[in-house]
């Protein structure tokens, strides 16, 4: 669930720059593969994803009490992470906004994130 917000948010601060296909399915399924086993493998990319984890908690009660500015300050510091997780997660997750959230292939590729979702301290 938290991974349909972090889509929601990307949606919201990266806008669409231009309309795009709708990806393939099985080739976004495979790049989420690889991304979720890198950040796996990767004791550094892991606690920043779940950093990007906990902001997205902290965008919500923001967004929640209309804290604008609080808003925006936090999703900079989650582009910040996102850069750090690397060119493929921001692309997959750019890929997935043009994609119907309530496909089976996108709700396998977000259960993918919600397994590394476990790795982090709650």
């Amino acid at each position: 669930m938290i991974r349909l917000l972090i889509v929601g948010i990307l949606i919201i601060s990266t806008g669409p720059l231009f309309a795009q296909a709708q990806p393939n399915p099985a080739k976004l399924k495979a790049d989420a593969q690889k991304i979720t086993s890198t950040i796996r493998s990767d004791k550094a990319k892991t606690q920043i994803y779940c950093q990007l984890n906990s902001l997205s908690d902290q965008i919500e009660e923001a967004a929640r009490a209309k804290d604008a500015r609080k808003v925006e300050t936090l999703n900079q510091r989650a582009d910040d992470l996102e850069k750090q997780l690397g060119p493929e997660y921001r692309a997959l997750f750019d890929a997935l906004n043009s994609a119907d959230p309530n496909s089976n292939d996108v709700l396998d590729i977000m259960s993918m994130f919600d397994k590394l979702d476990d790795s982090c301290p709650h």
